[in-house]
């Protein structure tokens, strides 16, 4: 019989409840499913003393250990997240204790995640420096911002980039965990736990959390915001950075300066993004053909498809629309 498979969760006060509990029921369920002698989890919560916690729904979390027992080999460690919301914006709690603890342990960790705004706590040990990574739509502007060695897209549900995996957060932390146990037992088991908790089999990594125009709410009257409803609104126009500059008559340093401050992302990373989700509108609800389908996005051609869809996405655009149309 092989051992279990060990998940540390971490958590302090305030978390998402959910951020905590979503993944660990995922693990638990496939262990109950596989049955005795099958591949399984231990899930262990652990917090800065081996504390409860006070959750941000008032729930108190039990812990089982303390950060410092979190000793030996940990397969799988996810960090938690939490938010802060001030004059209606929102913003990533950071936790001393746990980027100082994350600093000494992630590099051992053999796989390494965080749920939700959990991904500024991996940002800020520079665990994320060099790699793509996702948050929750509210706050992925603020992690581009802080962290510029991190490549932030806002768009999907999570990215899995070696050993790191990064996800939206909340229910998507369930679906990271799914994608988990596909990775260390096959597809059987993760499609036997999902139709077991009644979730969809697997949403992709690629499907979309928010709209991307949406992503971060807009300011009427700020020049930047105008330009991104004008972008959604025409992803087959020519969206090059110097016919961006020129609509605002700027220039192509000064617009780039001013979008980075105002989305947390370049142009060129937007125009791509509007345009992807243009054309998987079009793929889920649409009878376009696929050359039709590159034009109306602006993506051009099936080859610019294809490439934008198994690079941002890690799926074609066929595969897509059978999963989603």
């Amino acid at each position: 019989m092989l051992p279990p498979h060990r998940v540390v969760v971490a958590a302090f006060p305030g978390v998402e409840l959910l951020n905590v509990t979503g993944p660990a029921e995922v693990f638990s369920v496939a262990t109950r499913v596989a049955g005795s002698g099958g591949p399984g989890y231990t899930v262990r919560i652990a917090t800065a003393r081996g504390e409860p916690v006070t959750t941000s729904s008032g729930i108190r979390l039990m812990a089982d250990l303390s950060l410092d027992e979190v000793a030996g080999e940990v397969d799988t460690l996810l960090v938690s997240g939490a938010v802060r919301v001030r004059d209606q914006d929102v913003e990533p709690v950071l936790d001393p204790g746990i980027i100082d603890w994350l600093r000494a342990v992630g590099p051992g960790v053999h796989r390494l995640g965080s749920v939700c705004s959990g991904a500024h706590l991996l940002a800020a040990a520079g665990l994320l420096d060099g790699l793509s990574a996702t948050t929750h739509w509210r706050t992925a502007a603020r992690l581009a911002a802080d962290h510029p060695l991190v490549s932030v897209d806002p768009d999907p549900i999570f990215i899995r980039e070696g050993r790191l995996w990064t996800c939206a957060g909340i229910a998507s932390g369930m679906d990271m965990a799914l994608a988990m146990v596909t990775e260390d037992n096959g597809p059987g088991l993760a499609l036997a736990t999902a139709r077991t908790m009644v979730m969809y089999v697997k949403r992709a990594g690629g499907q979309s959390q928010f709209s991307v125009p949406l992503a971060r709410p807009a300011d009427p009257g700020d020049p930047i915001d105008d330009l991104r409803t004008w972008i959604g609104e025409h992803p087959a126009e020519d969206l090059s950075a110097e016919a961006l500059a020129a609509r605002l008559h700027l220039s192509v340093r000064h617009l780039s300066r001013l979008f980075r401050r105002r989305t947390g992302t370049t142009p060129a990373a937007y125009v791509e993004s509007v345009r992807i989700e243009a054309a998987r509108r079009l793929l889920q609800d649409s009878t376009h053909t696929l050359p039709e389908i590159a034009a109306l996005s602006g993506l051009g051609s099936v080859e610019s498809l294809h490439r934008a869809f198994r690079r941002r996405l890690g799926t074609t655009p066929a595969a897509y629309r059978r999963r989603f149309h």
